[in-house]
């Protein structure tokens, strides 16, 4: 006899259902009376060999916690928990299954810096099923007028834990390592080859694995060759970090700076990844760097007015004395860390720095074309200027501080 369980939450006097043979089927709402109808069949059909839910199978996939979880064959509706989660599935061209979002997603904000959102904007008006950076919420799942076959997470606090979301709400949890383009680049690559696999996306995956090589490839064959001497030093402030941050917020492993094979003052190779990641350095080991080039997180704008790194550098004193404030240059760049890393817009800033910084390497290269281009293949759309109008068209420019 197959094992057979139901679980239902009911709710205006109707019902919704999960049945599960090995594994979870949802189907529609049903009245009452039909559901009672519906119940008995079920018992009927879970005391033969070979009930229907038991043919219409299940995989079992590896998530990155090395858990075993058993999916439908066919997944046809999810939810994306945890920052970046939605990011990656709409690089996927799978967005169309999803049934619900968090609140990141439908929180109304003058600035976003996300490429997946602006291409996307109907996910504003989806429901919601818990809050921002995982803070899920059983009982919303449960709630949505479409259950989700699989739960996709993506992981960045400590004690989080897929079995207890898949145990309250009897939906698979595939959790995901979010990864970056530095050092943890197979962790990326490994999440969007699961995703792949639960959602019959295989080829689109390795297509994306295959433009991020292609690009950070192309990158360094650019720039490899270029003799120390013409190596300025650079350094970007104003990154953010859970949120805006100052001109003294910057990040020493910054991969944009690394992919075009450039000196960042603020890298220290014998800090912690978690050091490397994000750092508040004094405004006196700044003006100690003194780099050549300065970059700036055009996030920082979302600070306070005179708390942001333009006006920094605009009216700070001890920056005045800097080689790039004084040589007029600063440059603009995108927003990356902006609901987690966007990926997309890393490859463009390291384009646009490469111009910067070796013209010569990079003549054939238009910053803005090439960022629509990477924003086309990711997300589907040409977001570039719509990005730029809100950041008040300071993206890919030279700053002026005067």
């Amino acid at each position: 006899m197959v094992e057979t369980q139901i679980g239902c939450v009911f709710f205006k006097r109707s019902c919704q259902c999960q049945v599960r043979a090995s594994g979870w089927i949802s189907v529609p709402k049903l009245s009452f009376l039909s559901f009672v109808v519906f119940l008995s069949i079920i018992f009927f059909l879970g005391s033969g060999s070979q009930s229907v839910f038991a043919q219409a199978g299940f995989r079992t996939i590896t998530d990155a916690f090395g858990r075993q979880v058993k999916v439908p064959k066919s997944v046809n509706h999810v939810i994306c928990s945890g920052a970046g989660c939605l990011r990656l599935l709409v690089y996927l061209r799978s967005h169309q299954k999803v049934v619900a979002v968090d609140t990141a997603e439908t929180k109304k904000r003058f600035l976003d810096a996300r490429p997946y959102a602006l291409s996307n904007p109907q996910f504003k008006q989806y429901p919601v099923f818990g809050e921002f950076r995982g803070h899920d919420s059983p009982e919303l799942i449960l709630s949505l007028k479409t259950l989700p076959d699989v739960i996709f997470k993506a992981y960045s606090r400590v004690g989080d834990n897929p079995d207890e979301l898949q145990n309250k709400t009897g939906i698979p949890v595939v959790a995901i390592n979010y990864g970056n383009l530095g050092a943890l680049r197979n962790d990326f690559y490994q999440a969007l080859r699961i995703m792949g696999k639960v959602l019959a996306e295989n080829q689109r995956a390795e297509e994306v694995i295959t433009f991020f090589d292609f690009h950070i490839g192309d990158l360094n064959k650019r720039t490899v060759n270029i003799p120390d001497i013409r190596k300025k030093t650079c350094y970007i402030g104003g990154v953010a970090y859970r949120g805006p941050h100052g001109f003294q917020s910057t990040e020493p492993a910054y991969p944009p700076f690394s992919m075009v094979n450039t000196v960042n003052v603020a890298f220290d190779p014998d800090k912690s990844p978690k050091e490397l990641f994000h750092a508040d350095v004094s405004k006196e080991k700044i003006v100690e760097w003194n780099p050549e080039l300065i970059f700036v997180d055009l996030s920082t704008i979302q600070s306070d007015h005179k708390a942001n790194a333009i006006y920094e550098l605009k009216h700070g004193p001890v920056y005045q004395s800097l080689h790039a404030v004084r040589q007029g240059e600063v440059y603009g760049l995108l927003p990356y860390n902006w609901y987690t890393k966007n990926f997309g817009s890393v490859i463009a800033n390291a384009y646009y720095i490469g111009k910067v910084k070796y013209p010569k390497q990079f003549k054939d290269i238009d910053s803005r074309e090439k960022a629509d281009e990477i924003y086309t293949f990711l997300v589907g759309k040409p977001v570039f200027q719509k990005m730029n109008r809100l950041f008040s068209n300071l993206i890919f420019t030279k700053l002026k501080l005067d």
